[in-house]
């Protein structure tokens, strides 16, 4: 069949095989090409787990790590093969190409796809941990999900809002590339809560306390988590809304983890990483006029990173001897080169006199959108999209 883009808003239903697997291919030898500073001095992980794999992050993560210390990385995904006219989602895609690309260098890559929010995922990572490595030495912990439904099954959905009042400020409709003014709800106690259990730190610490039970967890083991605080532009409905709350726990939850396995030796780190164009930030009012305006600047100053760059850099840079460089709070900062001084003053020059008529002179569009296809494998220089395909692709760990 022939794959075309379709995008309903801010999410595009297909994706491209072909093209997930030559992104996928671009990020490996991206790898390939940076040497790493600290590779014969540092502590390197070996076995890694990784929840949350198959796009972003959590696929930077699995690339970095196994193409800069040939780590074995075990990953946990929610993704959705093709069927019939429906091609698979684009993490079903790019797992596949990185299982593929790994198996041809020798490298361990195994993946389980499910609710990695559910005891029984647990508990079949362990078995495939215990089975194939033994114990593992480094958590990287990139779940990004709507809900979440505990044990006791209850389901909780996360919600986009501010938590003093109502916040009112520009945004980029995506649908038609104009700037609109967007008004986000404040939201109830019950809605700031329920987003904490989706997005915070309950379920990281579920992970660690469940591998450390199992006996499946190295000691002195390092887990890292993700996370996002952002400029005091968005402050309303990042830093000092729901995901705010939400991030401040998984924040906290770094902390108790550390003391609570202390005796194992066990280190939780949080990275706060740069703003990057996902499906998660495309759905958040004002965040995609911040993030073209983001990319515009640090495009012109040559400070822009992707996710293989910026999770390159942690593994090359920040992460030494199993201590990362951590500011005065503990955080991994690869958010530094977004919230210089000189890019954060001048997005706050154009930001006030930004229009629909003067929008692409002064922010990167383009980029945007650039960067939103090529999530989906689309618009990727090299690859034939008038080219028939076949949708059905198999990822070796899981299926024959």
């Amino acid at each position: 069949m022939i794959i075309e883009p379709k995008v309903r808003g801010f999410i595009c239903t297909t994706a491209h095989p072909v093209g997930c697997r030559e992104n996928v291919k671009r990020q490996i030898d991206y790898i390939k090409t940076q040497s790493s500073s600290n590779s014969t001095t540092a502590k390197t992980p070996k076995k890694v787990l990784v929840i949350g794999c198959s796009t972003g992050y959590g696929l930077a993560s699995r690339i970095a790590l196994a193409y800069t210390y040939e780590t074995a990385t075990l990953g946990i995904m929610y993704e959705k093969e093709a069927s019939g006219t429906r091609t698979a989602t684009a993490g079903w895609y790019n797992t596949a190409a990185f299982e593929s690309f790994a198996q041809q260098d020798g490298l361990y890559a195994q993946t389980l796809n499910g609710d990695a929010f559910s005891k029984e995922m647990k508990e079949q990572a362990i078995a495939k941990i215990k089975q194939d490595l033994g114990k593992v030495d480094m958590v990287i912990y990139s779940l990004a999900a709507p809900r979440r439904t505990t044990a006791d099954g209850t389901t909780y959905t996360s919600v986009l809002k501010a938590t003093a009042e109502p916040f009112v400020s520009k945004s980029l409709d995506l649908r038609h590339n104009t700037i609109v003014e967007a008004t986000i709800p404040s939201a109830t106690e019950e809605e700031i809560e329920a987003t904490v259990k989706v997005m915070g730190g309950e379920d990281w610490e579920d992970w660690i306390q469940a591998l450390v039970d199992a006996d499946a967890i190295e000691e002195d083991a390092v887990t890292i988590a993700y996370s996002y605080i952002g400029p005091k532009l968005t402050y309303p409905i990042y830093k000092e809304g729901t995901i705010g709350h939400a991030k401040e726990h998984l924040h906290q939850t770094a902390k108790e983890i550390t003391a609570t396995y202390e005796n194992h030796g066990i280190h939780a780190y949080i990275s706060v990483n740069k703003a990057l164009v996902t499906q998660a930030s495309a759905a958040i009012p004002v965040v995609p006029l911040y993030i073209s305006l983001l990319y515009k600047v640090q495009k012109e100053l040559g400070t822009h990173e992707g996710c293989i760059e910026q999770i390159c850099r942690l593994f090359n840079k920040k992460y030494i001897e199993s201590a990362p460089q951590v500011d005065e709070a503990g955080l991994i900062r690869l958010d530094d080169y977004e919230l210089d001084s000189k890019v954060q003053k001048r997005i706050e020059e154009i930001w006030p006199t930004i229009t629909t008529d003067n929008i692409k002179d002064n922010a990167d569009i383009a980029g945007y959108w650039e960067d939103f296809y090529t999530m989906f494998g689309f618009h990727i220089a090299g690859v034939n999209y008038e080219q028939e395909v076949d949708a059905a692709v198999s990822i070796p760990s899981i299926l024959p």
